[in-house]
């Protein structure tokens, strides 16, 4: 169990961070042990292949593979600094995940149980001339396995830190940790995290808790309670649909709804914007907007804003509506 004690101060500074190192990390370990991630076998059996001719996993997989053990083994905290920012972007993590100090990466690679590979090994050895080996391994992996699906991937882990700010909003701190996981539980001024693990500091001052919203973390979470920030990285909602493609409309919702509208609702498994609900539709944008404002008024949709654009995903009672008709 990990215990980590917050401070006043420090739940006034919880905040919500992006973190594209946090996905290369959690997506290693799917890609290690698919068993327990189901939900991502469509993009496991896509990536592998091309992984595997690039040298980046399997037997012959590179340094990123051996540092990323299988679940629950231990995963080096050097691995995924807190991220500045709401949305870093890879090189930007990358530049400070090279500015590690050697004493750091070598403490913690002195957590590994039992003996080291010989890229582990070397790692140890010379850390600054590893580091470099390790950001070029990731960004390699980031082109071949990440990138292609990293925009509807943001727009879900976006949706989902607009939605747990409305939480905030509505509930107060104790009520957004509560309702993250079921791993997770606040009570006493500390944060509760059901992972093998030694007792995590108090954390009084600094810059309080980071919360990661991740789609390969699921179904669990994976916590850092040590370095400058205590991390959380949990399991975004809306990953059952990620990879799903757009079903076909349900005739008897149509029937109710209309066509359109149980159209927009059968694509809008993750967020996306009114442009691209029209050009996936054939509707036009005018139209489209018009559906979803029937849609809100309904409570079948929520709309949030990202930058200049306005993302809308199906509610749970628009899940449910589908789910019935099919």
């Amino acid at each position: 169990m990990v215990a980590i004690g917050l401070s006043a101060g420090a739940v006034a500074r919880i905040r919500f961070a992006v973190s594209c190192l946090w996905e290369v990390a959690a997506s290693i370990r799917v890609l290690r042990d698919t068993g327990d991630h189901a939900v991502h076998l469509p993009w496991a059996r896509r990536v592998r292949p091309r992984l595997a001719e690039a040298g980046l996993v399997g037997p012959d997989g590179g340094l990123l593979w051996h540092l990323v053990p299988a679940p629950p083994g231990y995963l080096p905290d050097f691995l995924t600094p807190p991220p500045a920012g709401l949305n870093p972007d890879l090189a930007a993590e990358l530049a400070v995940l090279r500015a590690t100090p050697p004493d750091t990466v070598r403490a913690h690679l002195d957590l590994y149980p039992g003996g080291r590979g010989p890229a582990v090994a070397a790692l140890h050895a010379d850390p600054e001339a590893g580091l470099r080996r390790l950001a070029a391994e990731i960004e390699a992996y980031w082109r071949i396995a990440l990138a292609p699906d990293w925009p509807r991937i943001r727009l879900l882990l976006d949706a989902d830190i607009a939605a747990r700010g409305r939480h905030l909003a509505e509930d107060g701190a104790a009520g957004l940790l509560n309702g993250l996981h079921q791993q997770v539980r606040w009570e006493d001024d500390t944060l509760l995290i059901a992972q093998r693990h030694c007792l995590a500091p108090d954390v009084p001052d600094g810059p309080g808790l980071v919360l990661v919203p991740s789609v390969f973390v699921w179904p669990s979470v994976l916590s850092i309670s040590a370095g400058d920030a205590p991390q959380l990285a949990y399991p975004a909602r809306g990953i059952g649909a990620l990879w799903e493609q757009p079903a076909g409309v349900p005739d008897a919702l149509a029937a109710v709804i209309g066509r359109g509208r149980a159209r927009l609702l059968a694509e809008l498994g993750a967020p996306l914007s009114t442009t691209e609900l029209a050009r996936r539709t054939g509707m036009s944008a005018g139209g489209v907007s018009q559906h979803l404002t029937a849609l809100r008024a309904a409570g079948l949709v929520v709309t949030h804003r990202r930058g200049r654009s306005l993302l809308s995903a199906r509610t749970d009672v628009a899940d449910a509506l589908l789910s019935a008709a099919r």
